[in-house]
């Protein structure tokens, strides 16, 4: 459902250490899942669910929702808590994340998750399913918009830039991706794998409108999301600069955090970091 009134920069913060700590804590609960992403990723998603998203917990396949795909499905631990402390389903399900029979796959399933648009895990599929549900939009002259999160390593994949292409060719200006850009992927730094820079420039030599943003900045998101479209007839790029394992002071840009589990005493740990962060 539209927003009423724009939440306070406070209330997105307190909502982002909320999504840390109850993922960090499932993720250990699980001794399974991503730390590191999941992390970089939790204040794009809080501005993103609790200010901008036209969305219904209580009606997940609103038709005249906005649509949000985690093209990083891996990191699927950020988004379960997201969309639980937004209301989708009880907080008391993260419990069972990886478990047997649980809903709550190490990837998103969208016919066993509320709130999942499509199933995701397999890198470079985002993108492609979020031009068709744009496209779909525009074809039936709806208002909803179509948005994706992708890693920066999940760039390599070669089914990002065809679908690029497409969202400029129909003119998709209803279509925003968000490119997580922790700079780290699995085993190294993006660079280092499969260089990716100028990616300003790549973005726009593909057609698209492209702003870059800290993605930790709850107010810089809050502008660059509230003034989509960027430029009517061209698709939208937000790269947000980003930290891996963001919010703790021992994973922060360490890429052995892309899917290492912390211990009880690391957990510990975390929280308190977490804790007084929430109380300054």
């Amino acid at each position: 459902m539209t927003l009423t009134k724009t939440p306070t920069i406070n209330y997105l913060k307190v909502q982002a250490n909320s999504i840390r700590r109850q993922n960090l804590q499932m993720l250990t609960r699980a001794h399974l899942g991503h730390t590191g992403g999941d992390l970089s990723v939790a204040d794009i998603l809080s501005v993103l669910y609790f200010a901008i998203l036209n969305i219904n917990p209580q009606q997940p396949t609103w038709p005249e929702r906005d649509r949000l795909i985690l093209s990083k499905g891996h990191c699927s631990g950020a988004l379960y808590t997201t969309l639980a402390l937004r209301g989708f389903f009880p907080l008391d399900e993260l419990k069972t994340f990886a478990q047997p029979l649980s809903a709550l796959n190490a990837h998103p399933n969208r016919t066993k998750v509320p709130g999942v648009e499509t199933n995701t895990g397999p890198l470079g599929h985002g993108l492609p399913v979020g031009v068709g549900a744009a496209l779909a939009a525009k074809l039936q002259k709806a208002a909803w918009r179509a948005f994706v999160i992708t890693g920066d390593g999940e760039l390599q994949e070669g089914s990002n830039w065809e679908a690029a292409m497409c969202a400029a060719h129909y003119g998709l200006d209803n279509l925003t991706i968000i490119v997580d850009r922790n700079g780290l992927q699995q085993g190294n730094t993006t660079e280092a794998t499969i260089r990716l820079e100028p990616l300003v420039e790549k973005w726009r030599a593909f057609g698209w409108c492209v702003r870059e943003v800290d993605g930790h900045d709850h107010q810089q998101l809050l502008n660059i999301f509230q003034s989509l479209p960027f430029e009517p007839g061209k698709p939208n790029c937000v790269i947000a600069h980003t930290h891996k394992g963001q919010g703790v002071s021992f994973i922060r840009d360490q890429v052995g955090w892309h899917h290492r589990i912390p211990s009880e005493s690391e957990l510990a740990q975390a929280l308190r970091e977490l804790e007084e962060a929430a109380d300054v």
